[in-house]
């Protein structure tokens, strides 16, 4: 059994972070974490990175590391950008296990996804499944 405690402890960050905002405040402080995502280099933006499903175009790229998963992402518009760093925080740096089978419950809490255009919000499920497939392929890979 993986222990999520790491995981459930990033995402009361991101809720503390988005605590008591209006929607108003909520979309400027996505804005703003989109803002803060380091760029991924042009040799990064590869098909086999592309997020399909997303408004706009996102890339998402991982990299395995002493057992654990690391992720980075770029998009063309900081509500994605921003959208993708909210599960970045959580997601990066943990291990396979705990990436796919911690739920991303604190969205919901939040209410990120009921205030997103149904676009936005595929987009937001479509990193978060491409994050589980990297995450899946590096168990995979680092088992046999």
């Amino acid at each position: 059994m993986s222990d999520f405690s790491s995981c459930l402890k990033k995402q009361d960050e991101i809720k503390k972070l988005f605590s008591g905002l209006s929607e108003e405040a909520r979309y400027e402080k996505i804005i703003e974490l989109g803002r803060k995502l380091i760029k991924l280099s042009p040799d990064e933006k590869t098909p086999s990175n592309f997020v399909p499903g997303c408004q706009s175009a996102m890339y998402l790229a991982a990299e395995y590391k002493d057992g654990k998963v690391y992720f980075n992402a770029d998009s063309d518009a900081l509500i994605s950008a921003g959208l993708a760093r909210i599960l970045i925080e959580v997601y990066s740096g943990e291990t396979p296990e705990v990436i796919l089978k911690c739920p991303p419950s604190y969205l919901e809490e939040l209410g990120i996804s009921a205030s997103l255009t149904p676009s936005r919000a595929n987009g937001l499920y479509s990193i978060h499944l491409k994050m589980k497939k990297e995450a899946l392929r590096f168990l995979i890979n680092n088992s046999k």
